[in-house]
């Protein structure tokens, strides 16, 4: 199927660069199909690889030729303007794509999560006198409700949200401590994602801010 796909010459539109949301859209449509019937698993599994791999509109095209189109209440609702960073607000946050990190370890070092990356419904952050930041301002989740599992021993681990994303904190701290909240301006967005922070910190902290993403303190310039 693949093979086929590449025989496929775009026209002008389709070379156009595919965005995050024209792979979403997509992945809906074949998870669909695979509680249909329509797919079987093996055919989903090779569809979604064809799907992360292709840049283009063109290249989508194919994936879904042989599906029928969603009705309009089975279809994901989409912004306006994908394109824009306000579009990644609330409820919108919540996406089909796969996830592109489980798990951010340092050992007497750093990691980092950052960027626009997308948070599995189960994400591990552990560090051994080391710190490891998690920035959630441009990300996406696969769940409503997703928990971030930490453990911590003699190091940090920072969590930087943005205000309209729930994040709860259930920590256990052993002469340590887990913290959240400060720098929050307002109530998270209506269906927004919600994080719960679940671990422990011996010796150590966890620690969750609220920060405004970049577009917003642009406005308020």
């Amino acid at each position: 199927m693949v093979e086929r796909m590449n025989e496929i010459t775009p026209s002008d539109e389709g070379r156009m660069r595919a965005s995050d949301a024209d792979r979403d859209r997509v992945a809906h449509r074949l998870r669909e199909a695979l509680a249909e019937g329509r797919l079987d698993p093996d055919e989903h599994s090779e569809r979604l690889e064809a799907l992360y791999q292709a840049k283009t509109l063109g290249e989508l095209v194919p994936i879904t030729a042989d599906l029928p189109e969603l009705s309009g209440d089975a279809a994901p609702a989409m912004p306006a303007d994908p394109g824009s960073p306000r579009s990644l607000h609330g409820g919108a946050r919540v996406t089909a794509a796969e996830p592109t990190s489980r798990l951010a370890v340092a050992v007497m070092g750093g990691a980092d999560r950052s960027g626009s990356w997308v948070v599995p419904n189960h994400f591990v952050a552990a560090t051994c006198m080391g710190g490891v930041d998690i920035d959630l301002r441009e990300a996406r989740f696969t769940q409503r409700e997703t928990t971030i599992w930490t453990g911590c021993v003699m190091g940090g681990i920072d969590i930087v949200a943005p205000d309209d994303i729930d994040v709860r904190v259930h920590g256990l701290p052993i002469m340590g401590g887990f913290g959240g909240g400060r720098g929050r301006r307002g109530p998270a967005a209506p269906n927004a994602p919600i994080v719960h922070v679940r671990g422990f910190a011996v010796m150590g902290g966890v620690d969750v801010t609220y920060k405004r993403r970049k577009h917003e303190r642009k406005s308020d310039d």
